[in-house]
């Protein structure tokens, strides 16, 4: 075994908990508040064009893009997961095979996204809740967007595969990099070159690739595991692992972009105000809960060294102390968005009646946005042993199973109110079910401990 990688699972297995899980979840947590910057940049300044149809154009897309993320997150917590717990075994040949699947099984769902998304372009603008007067705009910007699906997806998975090697910097590094890119390139390709949404697209993805050739490049430093095609597996049993360790990504990610398209279907006979406003919020929750899943980020790595070498009182530790510490910063994280709620939705857009709406659906998350220390560690943690059922499910359940039907129901019953309030019930159900889930989980933890299992 190479030195660096017996030192980093000699950290992982002894080193204090809370400590170690700090130092694992700050780069993570910086990664995770830069691609909520990345994902706000593009709606802060095409916000600047003063078209409630431009900007709720970037919001029609955004479900498009958690599509593209879905696919990226699959493939890398589904190889990512299992990676991690065969380090704890030092088993680093699967480990390094499982490395090269999901990179270039990602590469090629992205192409093949690429592939379709232009050949149904105007159908899948439609599909995706844009309007007449939205979709010159949305296809403008989808356009570009799907271009760069092939490396927005192994981007992703390249930056959790380096997380689950304990390596978060390296992906930070990639990260942070491309978003100060995408920063300075919005503003120059919008209103310099005048290229409007379409500029917006084109700096994401040029940023987006740029931090794919620095993700590669940290794959071959610090005893990271190398991506080599000639590792690939084109062997069931690897996709089975892969499926089993990534099906809650696809089903969280991807039911999340099927939910905002219903949102910007029920939102749509309220006009273009109401999907400009309930896409501002949506970006506005993501960031406010960016910090705390890179926090739970920093704990999947530590959680699958550990389960793997079968530590599980440590594993526990690291739950409790993570659920503690993302559930005090979410409730400051909710008190300053419910008391700023219209400053911060007129930031993207200055609207009076966008505010309005906007400021109103805010409020209405922000009562129950601690809930979410909860759901994302329990579900975290699920994730990570392979627990795929329950962990799946929970994925499904905030943006799914209860969003889904809830945002018919409500739009019918109380109109734009019920759309409002939608995310804020969904988060109320899903805590009801993740608390025994969990409990359950943890005591089954105990029985191992004491079994030696």
């Amino acid at each position: 075994m190479d030195e660096k990688q017996e030192q980093k699972f000699q950290e992982m297995t002894t080193a204090p908990v809370g400590r170690l899980i700090c130092r694992l979840a700050v780069p993570c947590i910086i990664s995770m508040l830069i691609t909520s910057f990345y994902n706000m940049a593009d709606t802060f300044f095409v916000g600047m064009l003063k078209s409630n149809a431009a900007t709720g154009a970037v919001g029609v897309v955004f479900s498009m893009m958690a599509i593209i993320q879905a696919t990226g997150f699959f493939f890398g917590h589904g190889s990512g997961n299992f990676i991690s717990r065969e380090l704890g075994k030092h088993n680093h040949e699967d480990a390094s095979n499982m490395a090269a699947t999901g990179f270039f099984s990602a590469l090629a769902f992205g192409l093949l996204i690429c592939i379709l998304g232009q050949l149904f372009l105007e159908p899948l603008a439609y599909l995706l809740g844009s309007t007449d007067t939205i979709l010159p705009y949305a296809k403008a910007y989808l356009r570009v967007i799907l271009l760069g699906a092939p490396w927005m997806t192994a981007s992703l998975v390249l930056n959790n595969q380096l997380r689950f090697q304990g390596s978060a910097f390296y992906g930070m590094i990639g990260i942070a990099s491309g978003a100060v890119l995408n920063i300075g390139l919005d503003p120059l390709l919008i209103f310099v070159f005048d290229l409007g949404v379409a500029g917006a697209a084109w700096a994401t993805i040029i940023s987006q690739f740029v931090s794919f050739c620095l993700l590669l490049a940290g794959c071959s430093r610090g005893g990271n595991l190398r991506i080599r095609i000639s590792r690939v597996q084109l062997k069931w049993s690897y996709y089975a692992m892969i499926v089993k360790g990534g099906l809650p990504s696809l089903a969280r990610q991807g039911l999340a972009s099927v939910a905002t398209i219903c949102l910007n279907q029920a939102a749509r006979p309220f006009g273009d105000a109401a999907i400009a406003a309930m896409g501002v919020v949506q970006r506005i929750a993501m960031f406010g809960a960016s910090a705390m899943i890179g926090f739970g980020q920093g704990f999947q790595p530590f959680c699958g060294f550990n389960y793997g070498a079968r530590l599980y009182d440590r594993v526990k530790k690291a739950f409790w102390f993570c659920f503690k510490s993302s559930t005090a910063f979410l409730l400051a994280v909710s008190a300053l968005g419910f008391a700023f709620a219209p400053q911060l939705v007129a930031l993207f857009r200055d609207d009076p009646e966008v505010i309005a709406i906007g400021t109103a659906a805010l409020r209405f998350q922000c009562l129950t946005f601690a809930a979410h220390g909860w759901v994302v560690m329990s579900n975290m943690m699920l994730q990570t042993i392979g627990r795929t059922v329950p962990a799946t499910f929970l994925a499904m359940a905030r943006q799914g199973i209860f969003f889904i039907p809830l945002v018919w129901i409500l739009s019918s019953t109380l109109g734009l109110l019920g759309i409002q309030m939608t995310q804020m019930v969904s988060d109320l159900l899903t805590l009801a079910c993740a608390i025994p889930i969990q409990l359950h989980s943890l005591r089954t933890l105990d029985r191992q401990d004491r079994s030696g299992l």
